[in-house]
């Protein structure tokens, strides 16, 4: 088997998030006195972490001290709700098991705050991801490939032997600036059509679709 490590997003890939984001963006602009955001905004400004979540919600002309006011409410109250509303994507429990079942090592590199990210993947995937990498000190968010290669390094994994999936265009530019082919998964909060824009090598519709290409 050429590929033996697959890494992975998280919000909108492996994990449906997005009414616990906005219940959270919610949270802290009415707390702030700003007005509110839909799901379907919420779901566009997803992609580039928490901190660029909360710029694009809040009102553009905020200044700094209040942006950070509102940002540390989103963070407070998603630290303490980020599994309300939050499950797997269909398919992709199984798809988990069946690559764990055969030796495959999976990874998470995800612009989610770090510890968020432990507690979700704990909670819902136990020890089914072998390396879980947030969004922490000393590693830009993604596009930038640095939480990649720590996670093929932590890993002991070849980057030829390694794919990314993930269901955004930022995802897509991630796996190529790490040199990696990118799958782009269409169930997530983007949609086909911007996959192939950003130019996924290959798309899959389901999770299984995943484990027949890495074949």
């Amino acid at each position: 088997m050429k590929y033996n490590t697959i890494i992975f997003d998280l919000d909108g890939t492996l994990l449906n998030t997005l009414e616990d984001l906005a219940d959270a963006v919610n949270y802290a602009l009415k707390e702030c006195g700003y007005p509110l955001r839909t799901t379907d905004e919420v779901r566009q400004f997803i992609g580039n972490g928490v901190k660029k979540l909360m710029e694009r919600s809040t009102p553009e002309n905020i200044n700094e001290k209040d942006f950070e006011k509102c940002y540390q409410l989103f963070r407070s109250y998603y630290k303490d709700n980020s599994r309300i509303k939050t499950a797997p994507y269909k398919g992709v429990t199984d798809l988990l098991k069946v690559l764990k079942k055969q030796g495959i090592k999976t990874a998470v590199v995800t612009n989610k705050m770090d510890e968020a990210a432990q507690d979700v993947i704990k909670y819902y995937f136990g020890e089914l991801i072998d390396i879980t990498i947030g969004q922490r000190e000393g590693i830009p968010t993604k596009p930038d490939p640095a939480g990649v290669n720590k996670a093929i390094e932590s890993l002991a994994s070849a980057k030829e032997n390694c794919i990314f999936a993930g269901d955004s265009d930022v995802d897509i530019l991630t796996g190529h600036n790490a040199g990696l082919l990118s799958i782009g998964v269409t169930w997530g909060y983007r949609g086909k059509e911007l996959l192939l824009e950003s130019g996924a090598d290959f798309i899959a519709e389901t999770p299984a679709e995943i484990l027949e290409f890495i074949k």
